[in-house]
């Protein structure tokens, strides 16, 4: 656990303090995010944020294989180099269209390429970890696991919209997949704790922690396609690298759930990105447009509508993702009762929290008082 953490803080480090250098080569060259109608910021703001995550993660990975706790997972195979690989080739994709703004089939067809090529190289979804059962045939495994990364990159996309909420999401839910993985580890061997999963996820949270600072409320920096892409590249090859590797029937504790917790579990890290993403898809593709069509009617632009400030509603956000998170991973710790409590709980705190009826009473009692003062 404690090279992991090193790791985490190794990446956070990097980011953080390549985040300026970052900032000054966007004006530099003009990696500009400009106002438009539908965006929430309200001054031009430089992008390239994901270049510097990318150098906290590289240079973390660097240090991890030159580790003796970690370099037998650089050195047996040659997954961890196709993933830093396939990171820094999706990163370069989205710094470009930072830039320029690419269409979306050039960002589609690029997203792809690095898709197949990080499947070619074995990070490959071949088997549900149900038994170990093998599903696919060599081809569809590698069709399936291309879909799954461009899903997972396109829907950290999708939800990158407000200062600091792709950034924390994806921290949040990195640090619940991390503890799932090195559980897995842990309870597979009692001798061997290395995982690449638990090392993706752990790199992956310290480079949102690091550049956080500089994307929170006001933002001096966003991320653009460079680091949402990244991250959607990091949290699928995370999952795709646990999936089907340790049998977690050994976790005596979750019994048949967890059979199925590394399926359900990405999609509960990634639950605020899918479900936006997916909602997205079916308005846009319902009122005749192209799904990657921009509008102004995302969940955070849902949340802002009701009356939540912007930082209200990346909390809110950030709610939602802790709460499903700790859903799912409950049953590992506790028994069904303490686990059926704490979801019962969490999902009426997030509710009431997010329907905030206090706050659209005290609003609606100001309206009323400034109609009659009228």
């Amino acid at each position: 656990m404690r090279v992991y953490l090193f790791l985490l803080l190794v990446s956070a480090a990097v980011t953080f303090l390549a985040t300026p250098a970052a900032r000054l080569v966007a004006r530099r060259f003009g990696a500009m995010t400009a106002v438009r109608q539908r965006d929430v910021h309200k001054d031009p703001t430089p992008r390239l944020g994901g270049v510097a995550m990318f150098a906290g993660v590289a240079v973390a990975m660097l240090i991890a294989s030159r580790t003796k706790f970690l370099a037998p997972l650089f050195a047996e195979s040659f997954q961890a180099w196709a993933i830093l690989i396939a990171a820094g080739m999706i990163c370069l994709l989205g710094a470009l269209d930072d830039k320029w703004d690419l269409d979306w089939v050039t960002k589609l067809a690029g997203q792809a390429l690095i898709a197949f090529f990080l499947a070619w190289q074995g990070v490959q979804l071949a088997s549900l970890p149900i038994g170990g059962v093998t599903l696919l045939s060599p081809r569809s495994a590698l069709i399936l696991t291309a879909v799954v990364i461009i899903g997972c990159m396109n829907a950290v996309n999708f939800v990158d919209g407000l200062d600091g909420l792709a950034s924390g999401v994806m921290a949040i839910g990195g640090g619940a997949f991390f503890l799932y993985a090195y559980i897995l580890t842990r309870d597979s061997s009692s001798t061997d704790f290395s995982s690449l999963a638990a090392l993706i996820a752990a790199v992956m949270i310290g480079a949102c922690l690091g550049f956080l600072p500089h994307n929170f409320s006001k933002a001096r920096i966003f991320m653009g396609d460079s680091g949402a892409l990244l991250l959607g590249l990091l949290l699928s090859a995370a999952t795709i690298a646990v999936t089907g590797q340790v049998d977690p029937a050994q976790l005596s504790t979750v019994d048949v759930f967890g059979q199925f917790l590394p399926i359900l579990l990405p999609i509960g890290v990634m639950i605020v990105p899918l479900l936006d993403m997916v909602l997205a898809v079916i308005r846009r593709v319902g009122s005749g447009k192209s799904p990657f069509h921009a509008d102004r009617m995302h969940l955070h632009h849902r949340l802002l509508e009701i009356g939540h400030s912007k930082v209200g509603a990346v909390l809110i956000m950030y709610l939602w993702t802790v709460v499903v998170c700790a859903i799912l991973l409950a049953p590992v710790f506790f028994t069904r009762t303490i686990a059926v409590s704490v979801a019962v709980i969490g999902l009426l705190a997030a509710i009431v929290l997010t329907a905030d009826p206090l706050s659209r009473i005290q609003a609606l009692r100001a309206r009323k008082g400034q109609h009659e003062r009228r």
